[in-house]
């Protein structure tokens, strides 16, 4: 079991806000995830990888294809508060699910 971050490379995030991002899309897609899988995550180590992608289209893209394929899935949209426009897509959130459903989506990208 593992969950999947991607994160958009192309807005020039700070590392703190980065970090905020991702925390955000792994706790959102924990939440969209049933007890089984939430269960075995945790009892597995909580393995998580965060990965890029250089724009919103491929972003929503992923998140698109992780939906039809039944995984957990959160899509994060900035509040606006520091250093983006409120409303920008910033990262993605895919599992926990199964190492293999996830890589079929995920498998391409590149680490961040």
């Amino acid at each position: 079991m593992k969950q999947a971050i991607v994160a958009r490379a192309d807005l020039g995030m700070g590392p703190g806000k980065l970090a905020a991002q991702v925390a955000h899309a792994a706790l959102n897609a924990y939440e969209d995830a049933d007890d089984d899988a939430r269960s075995a995550w945790r009892a597995g180590g909580q393995t998580k990888v965060v990965l890029k992608v250089d724009d919103e289209p491929t972003l929503l893209s992923l998140a698109e294809d992780a939906r039809r394929a039944g995984l957990p899935v959160a899509v994060v949209r900035d509040a606006g508060r520091t250093q983006l426009d409120p409303g920008t897509v910033t990262a993605l959130g895919i599992g926990p699910a199964e190492d293999e459903a996830v890589d079929r989506i995920t498998g391409d990208l590149s680490l961040f």
